[in-house]
C-alpha cells in the first residue's frame, strides 16, 4: 500500500509503498489528519519513534462493515496517512451523518484539546468569563466557539496573528487582545473585567504567566500547548486560589474521548462548531509536513482516497 513513511527521527516523511497491516481492527482511510503532535513525534520530541513506521496519529477509515468512523493513536508501525491502517478500537469512534470527513477529523485531536478542559477541567457555563490564550490557531478556533456553547459569558481570544484574531472574533469571541505589541498583562486586563474564571492555554511561556496574572481568584487555567516556550517561572503568590492544570487528550481515559468526541461532533452536525480546513493529496505528503511546521491557521488534511 502507498504511505507516507518515516524513515528515521527527525527526517520528512516520504511516500513510498508499506507493508498492509492485517487482522480484523484495520480500516481503509480516508482522510488523515496532520497535527503538531505528528512532528514532534517524528522529531524524537517525545521518545526514540519506531522506523520506519507511517505517520499520522489520527484519521477518518471505514470499516470492513461500511461504517465511517474517526480512529486515534494507531498502534505502530501503522499511522493515518496510508491507504490502510490498524487501529485501536477503545479509540475509534463513529462519526455522526451529516458530518463530512474534514470538519470530523479537525475535532479529533484539535477538538478534544478545546472541549475535553472545557468540560472535564473547568466549568464555563452561568455567563463565566473565559480567556482563550493563542486563539489563532485551530484548537484556540474550536476553544472560542465551544465556550460559548457551553454557556460562556465573555470570551476573550488572545494571540499575535491579527487575521486569525479576526477569524476567532467571527467565531464569537467577545473581544480580542494582540499579543506582543507591549505589556501582555496589561492588554488582557484591560478586557478582563473583574478578572478570567477560566483560561484555556496553548501557549504557555510568558503569555501564561501575562494570563495568569489578568485571571480572578478562584480561576482554573488549563495549559494545552507550549507554543511560546516550554517552561515559565511562576511566582507562588500568583497561584494562590488559582487551580493549574497541564491537559493531553490521550491521558484522559478513553471513555471520556468517545464521549467528548460524540458530544462535540452532535454541536458540529447542527452547523454549531466551524473549522477551516486544507486538503494535501497523500503525493504530497511532504508540503502538507512543511505547511504544519510553518503554523498554519487552518487544520491540515491528507487526502487518502
Amino acid at each position: 500500500m502507498r504511505a507516507a513513511v518515516l524513515e528515521a527521527p527527525g527526517k520528512t516523511p516520504t511516500v513510498m509503498d508499506f507493508d498492509e497491516p492485517d487482522g480484523a481492527d484495520v480500516v481503509d482511510v480516508r482522510l488523515a489528519g496532520c497535527n503538531p503532535v505528528d512532528l514532534a513525534l517524528a522529531s524524537g520530541a517525545m521518545g526514540e519513534p519506531v522506523t520506519p513506521s507511517v505517520v499520522g496519529k489520527e484519521g477518518i477509515g471505514t470499516t470492513a462493515d461500511g461504517e465511517r468512523v474517526y480512529f486515534d493513536s494507531p498502534p505502530a508501525p501503522f499511522g493515518s496517512w496510508a491507504q490502510r491502517c490498524r487501529v485501536d478500537p477503545a479509540l475509534t469512534f463513529p462519526i455522526p451523518d451529516g458530518l463530512d470527513d474534514d470538519l470530523a477529523v479537525a475535532l479529533g485531536i484539535a477538538g478534544l484539546a478545546a472541549w475535553l478542559p472545557l468540560t472535564r477541567h473547568a466549568d464555563v457555563s452561568d455567563g463565566k468569563s473565559v480567556l482563550v490564550l493563542g486563539a489563532t490557531g485551530v484548537v484556540g478556533h474550536i476553544a472560542v466557539q465551544s465556550a460559548k456553547l457551553l454557556g460562556a459569558g465573555r470570551v476573550v481570544g488572545a494571540g499575535r496573528n491579527p487575521d486569525a484574531l479576526e477569524k476567532a472574533r467571527d467565531l464569537g469571541a467577545d473581544a480580542v487582545v494582540r499579543l506582543g505589541e507591549g505589556d501582555d498583562a496589561a492588554a488582557l486586563k484591560d478586557e478582563a473585567g473583574d478578572g478570567y474564571d477560566v483560561v484555556i492555554d496553548m501557549v504557555y511561556g510568558d503569555p501564561f504567566l501575562a494570563a495568569l496574572d489578568a485571571s480572578a481568584v478562584g480561576a482554573t487555567l488549563i495549559t494545552v500547548g507550549q507554543g511560546a516556550g516550554s517552561t515559565a517561572a511562576i511566582p507562588f503568590a500568583q497561584l494562590l486560589g488559582r487551580t493549574h492544570i497541564g491537559h493531553m487528550n490521550n491521558f484522559m481515559p478513553p471513555e471520556v474521548m468517545r464521549a467528548g468526541y460524540e458530544e462535540l461532533t452532535k454541536h458540529a452536525a447542527d452547523g454549531r462548531i466551524r473549522v477551516d480546513t486544507e486538503r494535501y493529496p497523500l503525493d504530497e505528503a511532504a508540503r502538507a509536513w512543511q505547511a504544519q511546521a510553518d503554523g498554519p491557521h487552518t487544520k491540515i488534511a491528507i487526502q487518502i482516497s
